[in-house]
């Protein structure tokens, strides 16, 4: 089976109509279809009634085809937003998604809406296996997309859903969409005094959808449609498993304190304030990115797996959450990236990769002796962080400490190899990496090469590298032989880039990567772990355990992001803000359990340590 998710098989009719062959059914009616949506799930869920006077209001959608019910939400709460500081999560899953080009063509039926379906198709998610995160902080507008067969994602999904719109294709000619074994899941991820509705009135759809729990309703239908269905609890929900172990708060807070201004804490500060929270930043040293993260150059580009694990989709969900939140800011620009193998085994590594790729020929294709990551990203830190910070309260030249921890205002670790000493259980593993760099007289069009190390060239800046060596502990300095190392590197990269370093004046910089046993992040809230050994040690002696998670409360962590730290920063923002606001969660429950801090405590515990 085919990693890349199936395109839909269209044809377009010659009003323009676009349908799917595989299953022979419509996306929506061209003459009507917009008028049909407002009508169907709009109305049908009580909208916008049912939003007024909320903080936030959260739809889930089976289908999410061309967009148009998003599209048409959006519309109507931009008109009735309940507060400038209100949001609307969109959450749809979708199995075989258009490609831009397609939803484009489709969505230029409405141009009533293209105010809204213009910055849909710019930033229209990527043909990928996973979970997507768009957001439009101007509008409190967020758009989570779960990608796959709904059998699969579905179930590890992590949100409580207000309304929903049940919008697959007919349940005639796509019973998968409509089979009973989905209710009970999507009634796990209702909120109380939910409404959901939909355009069928078919016998098995409401005798499932019953059987789950809900009170089904026939109501006056639209067009050629005589009736359709208008869907409501008739039990209490019966919750999805709260993985997060946090404990719900009564209000949400306005507040958030982040400890390091690396390209961390700026990710976390930027999410939180676009989110409309006070935001205060503190760091030891005497400026922003002064660490890590304060290289003149970074490249943000993806790390295939061959295999399709977890672990594989969510660093490609990382990716490109990395990409959709920086576009467009101030210190980034798009280039391609040639890959090539450092040795046999990672080319047998990109040529599994290739036969069966991740992602689509818009972001990946083949080239002499690698592979081309095209659509790629390299960054100037000091404009982007000074960019992502702005607004933020910050405070620098501070020792950072935990004392007086307020749950109403959580903190977040975001201080790199420093998180070790205000957390020694975590075990962080210092990593030293020394990157070379110069200012040359001639011009040159991004462009980056990489191969084990990397080179990056963006107007008169070359810069490459780098090593990833044991810490000791000291510094971090640089060294004659880290200089040498990288120089016989860039030799292999390129013999052109090697000339041109000799006559340049080179500089060195060196930082510390901080990073875990497995190579994954640590994101979530931070354990405390003599609380969690009493806990799970009781639990193995058989005695029976009734207690929240043993978490430190108000305490969370974003770090351990090893050299990937520009990559895994905007992702860890949404986890972070996810679990903090209580929102949709932006990753499927298998990869949140995946980076989450407790996971080195319990394999701790299972090999006795």
């Amino acid at each position: 089976m085919s990693r890349l998710p199936p395109r839909p098989e269209l044809d377009w009719k010659d009003d323009g109509t676009p349908q799917d062959v595989r299953v022979d059914d419509i996306y929506f009616s061209r003459q009507s279809g917009l008028e049909e949506t407002r009508l169907v799930f709009l109305k049908g869920c009580g909208l916008p009634d049912r939003w007024k006077g909320r903080g936030s209001f959260t739809i889930g959608e089976l289908g999410f085809g061309t967009g148009l019910n998003f599209l048409a939400a959006w519309q109507l709460w931009r008109e009735t937003r309940p507060s400038g500081k209100a949001w609307l999560h969109f959450v749809s899953f979708e199995g075989f998604p258009l490609d831009r080009e397609d939803a484009a063509r489709a969505l230029s039926a409405w141009p009533e809406i293209s105010a809204f379906s213009d910055k849909l198709i710019e930033r229209w998610p990527e043909r990928a296996l996973g979970v997507q995160r768009i957001v439009w902080p101007d509008d409190g507008v967020m758009l989570t997309l779960h990608t796959g067969e709904i059998s699969e994602t579905l179930p590890a999904s992590r949100f409580a859903a207000d309304a929903w719109f049940l919008d697959g294709f007919s349940p005639a000619k796509n019973p998968q969409m409509w089979d009973k074994s989905l209710w009970p899941m999507v009634q796990q991820r209702c909120s109380d005094g939910v409404s959901l509705s939909t355009f069928t009135v078919a016998g098995f759809v409401r005798r499932g959808l019953a059987e789950a729990g809900f009170y089904v309703a026939k109501v006056e239908g639209f067009g050629r449609k005589r009736e359709r269905l208008e869907v409501s609890l008739s039990e209490a929900p019966k919750r999805a498993p709260d993985i997060y172990g946090l404990r719900a708060p009564e209000t949400l807070p306005k507040k958030v304190r982040i400890l390091g201004a690396g390209i961390a804490g700026a990710c976390l500060a930027r999410t939180f304030l676009d989110r409309g929270l006070e935001v205060e930043v503190v760091d030891a040293a005497d400026g922003p990115a002064q660490q890590a993260s304060g290289n003149p150059l970074a490249l943000i580009m993806p790390r295939l797996d061959a295999g399709d694990t977890v672990q594989a989709r969510l660093l490609i969900d990382a990716y490109l959450r990395a990409r959709q939140f920086y576009a467009g800011r101030p210190g980034v620009t798009e280039t391609d990236v040639l890959q090539r193998p450092k040795d046999e085994r990672e080319a047998e590594r990109i040529a599994k990769v290739l036969a069966d790729p991740p992602l689509g020929l818009e972001n990946l294709e083949a080239a002499a002796l690698g592979q081309l990551h095209k659509r790629a990203l390299i960054l100037e830190p000091e404009k982007l962080i000074a960019h992502l910070l702005d607004g933020a309260s910050t405070r620098f030249g501070e020792t950072l400490d935990l004392s007086g921890l307020d749950p109403d205002v959580p903190t977040i670790i975001a201080a790199g190899q420093g998180a070790r000493a205000l957390v020694p259980w975590l075990r962080l593993t210092g990593r030293l990496g020394q990157v070379e760099f110069a200012n040359v007289a001639v011009d040159a069009p991004p462009s980056a090469i990489a191969s084990g190390h990397y080179a990056l060239a963006l107007g008169q800046t070359r810069l490459w590298g780098a090593t990833f060596d044991a810490w000791d502990g000291t510094g971090p300095e640089t060294s004659e032989a880290a200089r040498a190392e990288n120089i016989s590197a860039l030799e292999v990269l390129d013999p052109y880039w090697r000339q041109a370093a000799k006559a340049a004046e080179l500089q060195s910089r060196a930082g510390v990567r901080a990073t875990t046993p497995d190579r994954l992040p640590l994101i979530g809230a931070v354990p405390d772990e003599a609380a969690a050994r009493e806990v799970f040690e009781g639990a193995k002696h058989g005695q029976t355990i009734e207690t929240d998670a043993p978490l430190v409360d108000g305490l969370f962590i974003a770090g351990g992001f090893g050299s990937r730290g520009f990559t895994w920063g905007p992702w860890a923002g949404e986890i972070l803000a996810s679990q903090i606001l209580r929102e949709p969660a932006p990753a499927t429950g298998p990869a949140l359990e995946a980076v989450s801090p407790m996971r080195l405590i319990l394999r701790a515990l299972k090999r006795g340590g």
